[in-house]
């Protein structure tokens, strides 16, 4: 795959938009309706008859862009727009970051969720705290160390693990202590690439009692390849995964399968073509 690592850890996400945007990367606007989903069916949307807003921990955060999605009046399109506008081209990070603040308070939804991010690129959770994207952020790599006692004391409070983007990097080292610290009943929801497997995360979370079903009725576009040798990477992977990449890779792009975990009972109560329902 190509890699994209000067655009993920700049200090604001105007680079991450120009990169992106020619390439049509979705997966957050695929998100954005499963996850508001989820909590609308959970009755945990923050509503004014709920106690308390939903947590939901958004592994791979980036610069906030799914909490900028579940929380505000604004589309995947729209952030592309206002990211590579020539009024955004011309600020400086603070001036953004002024802007922004401002851009998502208009745009406030009535039942926000409480959002706290996880990424391993610290100007990227600096940028999505500064602007209110995120309540809490942390700038940590579960696969290479332990979860600090902060990220554990937040992550304990999640109802909610939500994941759009960076899931081919991780492995039951991030998921495990999130998982187990958590107080309450927890969802996970990942969209995967059809390119690699998901069974080792699936099966650390069945030890904490969640199933995983996996959305077997449609996949989900990532984005286009950049090239003739990523897309032939891609089509070969899938079919040595056991994949059929005819209509999809082959027509190149990355695709996603989209996979939820939850107790049995959830699952019982909560058929996933509800969940899917406002998709």
């Amino acid at each position: 795959m190509t890699p994209f690592d000067a655009i993920y850890d700049r200090p604001d996400p105007r680079a991450y938009f120009r990169a992106l945007g020619p390439l049509e990367y979705q997966s957050p606007h695929h998100g954005q309706s499963v996850f508001r989903r989820a909590l609308a069916i959970r009755g945990q949307s923050g509503t004014a008859g709920a106690a308390e807003p939903v947590t939901v921990l958004d592994v791979c955060c980036s610069y906030g862009i799914n909490a900028a999605l579940l929380n505000h009046d604004v589309t995947l399109d729209d952030l592309y727009a206002h990211y590579t506008s020539p009024q955004a081209t011309e600020l400086t990070t603070a001036e953004l970051i002024e802007w922004d603040r401002s851009y998502y308070a208009a745009r406030r939804r009535r039942d926000p969720a409480r959002v706290i991010g996880l990424d391993m690129a610290a100007n990227a959770i600096s940028y999505a705290c500064a602007v209110g994207l995120l309540e809490e952020g942390f700038a940590e790599n579960l696969e290479t160390a332990a979860p600090s006692r902060p990220l554990l004391r937040a992550a304990r409070h999640a109802r909610l693990i939500t994941v759009t983007g960076g899931s081919s990097f991780l492995s039951p080292r991030t998921f495990d202590p999130l998982v187990s610290c958590a107080d309450g009943p927890v969802w996970v929801m990942a969209f995967v690439l059809r390119t690699g497997s998901y069974a080792p995360i699936a099966a650390c979370l069945s030890s904490y009692g969640l199933v995983t079903e996996e959305v077997t009725t449609r996949t989900f576009r990532q984005r286009r390849f950049t090239g003739p040798d990523e897309q032939r990477y891609a089509v070969a992977a899938v079919t040595a995964a056991g994949g059929d990449p005819y209509g999809k890779e082959a027509d190149g792009y990355f695709h996603t399968t989209l996979h939820v975990s939850r107790p049995a009972e959830d699952i019982a109560a909560f058929p996933l073509t509800d969940l899917l329902a406002g998709g």
